[in-house]
C-alpha cells in the first residue's frame, strides 16, 4: 500500500499534464454588481441584527437607550445609522477602499442627503421599485467607482419611532418595512 502511494504522489509531481493552479485563479472575476450585492448583504444583516437584537432588546427591556450622543453619556449605545458610519470608517482604515453610507431624502443629519442629482434619482427610483438596486459608475478623487444603491428599509418599530419623534425630521410618518433612503456601497474599479 505504501508502495502504491509513493508512485501516485511522484506520478502528481512529476505529471506536466496535471493543473498546477487552483480553480480560484483562473476564474475571469467577480462583477462589480455581485461584490457590492454580497457587500449590502453582509452590511445588512449586522445592521438589522445590531437594531432588533441589540438597541431594541436593550431599550425594551429598559437596561440602555441609543442616542446621538452615545460617546458623551454613559451606557447609552450608538444609534444604527452612527453603527454603520462608524464600521465604514473602521473598513476604510483597512485601505481597501470601498465606501458605504446611508441618504434619503428626509435625512435628520444634512450630511446624509443625497450628494448630487444622481443620488437623488436613485432614491426616487428606489421609492418606485424598493427591490432593485441603482447601479453605475462615479468619479472619486479622479478615479473610477462602481456604486451600488440599495433600498434602506425601517426594520424595527425603533427605527420608526426614532424618525417620526426626532425634531429634526422633515418627514414624521414612516412605517414598519418601508424604504426609508438608500445605502449607497462605492467600491474602486481599478486594481
Amino acid at each position: 500500500m505504501r508502495r502504491i502511494s509513493a508512485v501516485v504522489l511522484a506520478v502528481a509531481l512529476l505529471s506536466p499534464s496535471l493543473p498546477t493552479t487552483s480553480l480560484a485563479a483562473e476564474q475571469a472575476g467577480i462583477s462589480p454588481e455581485t461584490v457590492t450585492d454580497y457587500l449590502h448583504a453582509v452590511i445588512e444583516a449586522h445592521r438589522t441584527f445590531y437594531t432588533i437584537h441589540v438597541v431594541e432588546r436593550l431599550q425594551k427591556d429598559g437596561m440602555t437607550t441609543a442616542a446621538e450622543n452615545w460617546r458623551a453619556k454613559k451606557n447609552t449605545l450608538p444609534l444604527p445609522v452612527q453603527f454603520l458610519m462608524e464600521s465604514n470608517e473602521l473598513a476604510m482604515k483597512t485601505g481597501t477602499r470601498v465606501n458605504y453610507r446611508l441618504i434619503s431624502l428626509w435625512p435628520i443629519n444634512p450630511l446624509n442627503a443625497p450628494r448630487n442629482a444622481s443620488e437623488q434619482s436613485a432614491l426616487d427610483a428606489l421609492r418606485k421599485h424598493p427591490e432593485r438596486s441603482v447601479t453605475g459608475t462615479v468619479q472619486i478623487n479622479n478615479e473610477t467607482y462602481f456604486q451600488a444603491i440599495y433600498a434602506d428599509h425601517a426594520v424595527s418599530q425603533s427605527c420608526v419611532n426614532c424618525h417620526n419623534t426626532h425634531p429634526d425630521s422633515p418627514r414624521k410618518d414612516f412605517r414598519l418595512q418601508e424604504a426609508m433612503g438608500g445605502l449607497v456601497i462605492e467600491i474602486p474599479m481599478g486594481r
